[in-house]
């Protein structure tokens, strides 16, 4: 399976229900299972973004389909980014003539 990052910010819903976010979070693990996500790591952050997510997903259309769902709720927003481990990375640059 291939790693994801995201970048999430709380929209001003999402804020205003700060208390349920370790729950939210609970939740959407519990989603991203069923569709075939594992949510490796989640991490509550100081800075530009309130969260970060690191999880492994199949392929992006999945991917794509879980941030939709998950951003449908109205709690949060963010950008999501393909990581590469260092293994994979190696098999990129190998590829470069």
């Amino acid at each position: 399976m291939a790693r994801y990052i995201s970048l999430i910010q709380f929209t001003d819903q999402g804020i205003r229900n700060i208390k349920d976010t370790v729950k939210r979070g609970d939740t959407a693990m519990a989603e991203a299972e069923k569709m075939g996500l594992k949510i490796v790591e989640e991490f509550w952050t100081m800075g530009a973004y309130d969260v970060v997510v690191l999880f492994d997903a199949p392929d992006d259309e999945t991917v794509s389909a879980f941030i939709l769902k998950i951003g449908a709720l109205g709690n949060v927003k963010g950008q999501t980014m393909r990581a590469f481990h260092r293994q994979e990375m190696e098999g990129i640059l190998a590829k470069i003539k």
